[in-house]
Order: C-alpha cells, then structure tokens, then sequence
C-alpha cells in the first residue's frame, strides 16, 4: 500500500486488484500495434497476446483523511456483484474475499468510520463496494456516509437504466439512494475548503475529478478521465467506454494543461502502480512521472 502525505492531507491508495487485463487494440479500437510501439513500458506480459501485452487497469479507492473527515473516493468492483459482459474481465464477476475492506482495515479504518463516499461517475467498477450484501439485501457498506455523487449523472444513469436495466444500478446505487445516504451535488461542489469537485465531462455527461489543496500543494484524482498514463502522452485516444470521445479528449487536453502548469500529485484511479506522479510538459508534449520517492509504502498484508 502507498500513501501520499499532501500538507496537512493524507492520501491512502486502497487497491482492490492490480492486475494485466485488458487488450489495448480493443480499448482503444482506434489504436494499432504500431502505435503502441513506443509505450510498451505501460503494457504488461499476457498469454492472450503476447506479441503486444495487455493492459494493466488498477481497481483502487483513494482515501483522504483531512483534519475533519474521512473520505472515500471511488469504490471499485466490490463482492458478490453480478459483473459480466463482452469486455468485463471473469475476475469482476461473482468476487469475494472483501479484499477493499481488509486494505481499509489495514489503513486503520473501519467502515464505520467513513464520512463521505465520493463518485467521480456512477459506472459500475466505480461503486461496487458502495453496498454490500446482508441478510440477502443489499445495504450501504458505509452505515455513517453521506455518498456524495453528481445529480446530472445519476439522472443520466436512471434513464439509460429505464431503458435498458442495468444490474450496478440496481445492486450499488439504487440502495444508497433508499438509505437516504445519496447526496446530489453540482459538478462545482466543494466538501470543505480542502476537497471539492473539479468538473470534467466527456466519459460521462457530468464526470468528476476529485481536487484536494493543503498546505499550497494540489492533488487530484482523475477517475476515469485518464484509464492509462499512455493517455497522457496521448489525449486524443479515444477508449471504447467514453461516452462522448470527442469531448472527452478535449476535457483530458485541458486537464493536463491546468495540473502541468500547477505541479498537481495526479492519482489517477486506473494506473499502475504507483499510481501517483505528476504531469510534465516536454517538447510539446505530455508525460506522466511517476512520484514514488515522495509516496510511502505500507506493508500489505
């Protein structure tokens, strides 16, 4: 486990799984094997294509303690949960072992202690573990939060789900809105005056980052703005999962503009490891480096 100590703000990286996943020609449909070639560091060794490497997609919650609260951000696949489809890896279907809880109880938490769950998006490897399956119901994990998600995109969710059911919504977000626990913001909205919302639409209508100022430094937590580094390099990279590609890609260029220019710890909730690093302009061009000097490792257990 790595956390990041920003001024008076402590960032924990909760991972959920970490492994090679996904083929890069099908997330990326546009993308060929030759423009791959120069960011084979970002691909890792798979039997199913050895000849380019797939993907590692990092499934991770950040957890932010500030000075009031206790907040999660994003909260991955999570157990139990009915996860299939043509581009979901076997592994998010039907999993167990509550291994987010065991890295929060590592981090020296309980669910109960959590005061905000944040939503970057409502997609479902972004909000299994905001339930969990008790008695055969599914009930908020985190009996004290107030779940902080944007009203336009859940607005967004329950007409595509009208439409077409959708089993996460009915599994890891319906619940929380009957709990009473959902709380419906702007994409502006600011928990405090260290954490707030950073609007950032494209791979949803309304998606967020999650920003974090202490002590003069900045974080943000990218959600799934970027999915790999490559796309730092890379804007204009279009995965299959955006819903608007176009203004996803223009939203990504000025996102690295702004946290460039402000030396922003960029988290970003699908790289990795370390996950952590800052983006640098060179020649033109974007590259994310990696902050592991400045980033402290916990022993896992």
């Amino acid at each position: 486990m790595l956390q990041h100590q920003l001024g008076e703000v402590r960032i924990d990286r909760i991972v959920e799984s970490e492994e090679p996943n996904f083929d890069p020609l099908a997330f990326f449909p546009a993308t060929t094997a030759e423009d791959w070639a120069p960011y084979q560091d970002w691909l890792q060794p798979h039997p199913g294509n050895p000849a380019l490497g797939y993907l590692t997609l990092t499934l991770q919650s950040y957890l932010l303690r500030t000075r009031h609260h206790n907040i999660l951000v994003d909260t991955c696949i999570g157990d139990h949960k009915t996860r299939q489809g043509t581009y979901t890896p076997p592994s998010w279907h039907q999993s167990t072992g509550g291994v987010l809880l065991r890295k929060l109880a590592l981090a020296g938490l309980r669910p109960e202690d959590i005061d905000y769950v944040m939503c970057t998006h409502l997609h479902s490897d972004h909000v299994g573990w905001n339930t969990r399956l008790v008695n055969g119901r599914w009930v908020p994990t985190f009996p004290n939060a107030k779940y902080i998600m944007s009203a336009r995109d859940l607005a967004h969710l329950e007409s595509v789900h009208r439409k077409a059911p959708m089993v996460h919504f009915e599994d890891s977000v319906l619940p929380v809105m009957q709990s009473g626990q959902a709380m419906l913001v702007a994409n502006d909205h600011a928990l405090d005056d260290e954490v707030c919302m950073e609007s950032t639409p494209g791979h949803t209508p309304d998606h967020v980052c999650v920003r974090v100022t202490s002590g003069g430094h900045r974080a943000v937590i990218t959600g799934d703005l970027m999915h790999s580094p490559v796309q730092v390099a890379e804007p204009g990279w279009m995965p299959r999962f955006d819903l608007d590609p176009v203004a996803a890609a223009q939203t990504r260029l000025s996102f690295l503009e702004r946290h460039s220019e402000a030396h922003s710890l960029v988290c970003g909730t699908h790289f990795p490891s370390p996950s952590f690093g800052h983006i640098a302009e060179r020649g033109g061009r974007f590259q994310f480096v990696d902050a592991l000097p400045a980033a402290r490792r916990v022993t896992d257990p």
